[in-house]
């Protein structure tokens, strides 16, 4: 079951700002990218469901982190419907992020108190989401959806509306700078943190001082 209870989660997603998403077939390299960035002040970490047999290499992670740091709050994106939502909360994830809004994850994830954050790319979407009982909304694709002009327009009406965009975001000050300005609560970041070459030359230590990098960014802009 899941260790940390939504509102810990939304509260510490906040506090840090940065959540990275990330998969690899590989489990080993997953430890090492994940290390990477807990090194680097990451404590909110969302492993992305893509490929086969994602489930037991997620199981396998979570576990080791569970020994090994026991603070990160790890979680689990790209997530589309009700049942593949069942199997990570069996696994003991935190978290559920999804691109899009369905009801029967909504449901499922109520049932248990697990913190889950649908992709929304319309007011209403978003507004339906606060109805099923979302706390934090992701917009996604965050660059196509409006970028942070859309975040900005949004908190008009709703400036109660915790916002975390993912897709278009990258590691340097003027483009965070922006998200953070137009009001997002958070942000996820993809591939900008895990660059290929860095993964295939082993240099973690990159991985770590760009998560640090953000994190100070952040900070600042709070």
């Amino acid at each position: 079951m899941a260790r940390f209870t939504r509102i810990e989660v939304a509260l510490k997603m906040k506090e840090t700002g940065i959540i990275p998403v990330f998969y690899h077939p590989d489990v080993e390299l997953c430890k090492k990218v994940v290390r990477a960035c807990y090194e680097g002040g990451i404590r909110v970490f969302e492993f992305t469901n893509r490929g086969d047999f994602a489930t037991l290499v997620f199981s396998e992670l979570n576990q080791w982190a569970i020994r090994e740091y026991p603070d990160l709050i790890l979680g689990v994106g790209s997530v589309i419907d009700g049942p593949t939502t069942a199997m990570y909360i069996a696994l003991g994830t935190n978290f559920i992020v999804s691109p899009l809004l369905d009801e029967e994850m909504a449901r499922i994830c109520n049932k248990r108190k697990i913190s889950w954050s649908p992709g929304c790319g319309s007011v209403t979407e978003i507004g339906r989401a606060h109805e099923l009982g979302c706390e934090v909304v992701k917009i996604f694709p965050g660059s196509s959806v409006g970028g942070p002009e859309f975040v900005s327009a949004v908190r008009g009406p709703m400036p109660y509306a915790n916002i975390m965009p993912t897709g278009g975001v990258t590691p340097d000050a003027e483009n965070l700078g922006k998200w953070f300005k137009a009001g997002a609560y958070c942000v996820g970041m993809g591939s900008q943190l895990f660059p290929k070459e860095v993964l295939k030359n082993g240099d973690f230590g990159v991985i770590t001082d760009t998560c640090r990098k953000c994190l100070d960014i952040v900070q600042k802009l709070k």
